[in-house]
């Protein structure tokens, strides 16, 4: 799913290019202008609680961390839970963990252990998919607790990095929702 041209032309007017950060060649996608525009953000709120309707969901997941907060206003607006996976040794109490690669080493998420039941129809929200790492490792989180995996949503996909087709094997079916694919 694209965004309606109207959405995406708002939601691309308010996300600033930045060059050379991090580091040199990379063009970062500062979505904090987006934030700082109630209407604009209310627009990617509204969007984003859509596709739990379209989809049918119990749960969000937001991905650590812009990923909290795009959405936890989705999952209020929804009516739905909201569970966060956050980096390794971040969560108190028993979690379920996840190791996976990055272009340049590893990293671990995790999510609690109780966070999720049986049959859980959970919506996974991030800002960016750029090479579906993060993306692959809470899916693999998602079924280990039991839930299913009913929809992936970003903002913005790089597509230039082939992220989809890294992530396409793990979805198993189920549908990645980019509002805006760059």
């Amino acid at each position: 799913m694209s965004a309606p041209a109207a959405l995406r032309e708002l939601l691309l007017s308010k996300i600033t290019d930045v060059p050379d950060y991090p580091q040199p060649g990379v063009v970062f996608k500062d979505i904090t202008p987006l934030l700082a525009d109630p209407a604009a953000f209310g627009a990617l709120t509204d969007a984003f609680a859509e596709l739990c309707d379209r989809h049918r969901v119990d749960k969000i997941v937001g991905l650590e961390a812009r990923g909290f907060i795009l959405a936890a206003p989705a999952a209020v607006r929804a009516g739905v839970g909201f569970i966060p996976v956050r980096k390794a040794g971040k969560l108190p109490g028993t979690t379920l963990c996840q190791a996976y690669e990055l272009e340049y080493g590893s990293a671990e998420i995790e999510i609690h252990a109780d966070a999720l039941a049986p049959g859980d129809r959970v919506l996974v929200i991030d800002d960016v998919l750029a090479t579906g790492g993060t993306a692959d490792a809470s899916l693999q989180l998602i079924r280990r607790a039991g839930a299913e995996v009913a929809a992936v949503a970003v903002l913005l996909e790089l597509g230039f990095l082939a992220g989809r087709q890294r992530l396409e094997p793990a979805l198993k079916g189920a549908p990645l929702e980019a509002l805006i694919t760059v």
